[in-house]
């Protein structure tokens, strides 16, 4: 049966270029528009079959253990796996080799956003009959480059070539064989695992995924646009089912009627927005407190964090 139940979601990044708002929360876990980011790759995920999930962690693990404390998402099983110690890639998916049963699985990193389809990556997988498929997209700027050729790859450069080469869309497939290949308790990229396994005669395939929205949400210009595209361009991926999602004002919150919200603002759980505030382009995490008569524009208030005054394109 030509179908897949499980997947590896990376949730182990550090979230280095979105300091300070990373200091004291993951990066899977930062709300976009109160949703936390990694529960878009899990509901993406379920709609196309998966049913069990294996994250890792590294930085704040109590985080996600306090998200996840029944280890499950939607009725679906989540494994979490610590790494004491960062692992990267390849050595992150060899150290949940014991959680991942002996049948193909999909990777999917935990800071992207996308509606992408994912059928087509699943069904090419099984018909060419690969080792692994990446999914691929033109000029992502996440700087490796793969060369493609009629749906195999022949390479991966250090460096993007936007002629000939495509970016890896941080989703892919890998049959369980790929665990022969990952040395134990190393820190290692899948990257020159791949490359080695391709001059081995290994099969590792590529589709395309360049339609629909994909968003790589490494830093805060880049997590303001997808706040903008869903506010301004009325963006909802299809799988999400969140009732009431997305929603601008959290309905515990309070914002003054003499308050203005202005652009993509959001005002999380248990915010306050003082009389005559203006916020623009802002966004407030649950517990934020916005002083009265303050001006906000291109901000991001961490929770329970409180501003005042007049502030431009800073995190509080």
């Amino acid at each position: 049966m030509n179908e897949i139940t499980q997947a590896f979601v990376l949730g182990a990044g550090l979230g280095t270029r979105l300091r300070p708002l990373t200091d004291e929360l993951p990066k899977p876990l930062i709300p976009i528009f109160q949703k936390p980011l990694i529960t878009f790759a899990l509901d993406h995920l379920i709609g196309t079959g998966v049913n069990k999930f294996v994250i890792n962690t590294h930085r704040l693990p109590e985080s996600f253990r306090n998200f996840f404390p029944d280890n499950e998402y939607a009725g679906h099983s989540v494994m979490l796996a610590h790494e004491p110690e960062l692992l990267e890639t390849g050595g992150g998916m060899k150290n949940v080799e014991a959680f991942i049963e002996n049948r193909p699985f999909i990777a999917y990193s935990g800071d992207i956003l996308s509606d992408v389809d994912l059928e087509p990556l699943i069904e090419n997988h099984f018909r060419a009959q690969n080792h692994v498929t990446l999914g691929l997209r033109r000029n992502t700027g996440l700087g490796a480059g793969v060369v493609m050729r009629d749906n195999r790859i022949v390479a991966i450069l250090k460096e993007s070539n936007p002629d000939e080469n495509f970016d890896y869309a941080n989703v892919s497939v890998w049959n369980p064989e790929i665990f022969q290949k990952l040395p134990p308790r190393q820190k290692v990229s899948f990257i020159p695992i791949l490359t080695k396994w391709i001059a081995e005669g290994g099969k590792i395939g590529g589709i395309l995924l360049d339609d629909g929205q994909w968003f790589n949400i490494g830093s805060r210009k880049e997590y303001l646009e997808v706040h903008r595209v869903i506010a301004t361009e009325h963006w909802h991926p299809r799988y999400v089912k969140t009732v009431g999602w997305p929603d601008p004002i959290h309905p515990s919150a309070f914002v003054d009627p003499s308050a203005e919200l202005r652009g993509c603002s959001v005002v999380g759980e248990h915010c306050r927005v003082g009389a005559k505030a203006i916020l623009e382009d802002t966004i407030l995490w649950p517990g934020a407190q916005i002083a009265s008569q303050s001006q906000l524009q291109g901000c991001i208030v961490r929770s329970q964090k409180k501003a005042s005054g007049i502030h431009r394109n800073i995190d509080i």
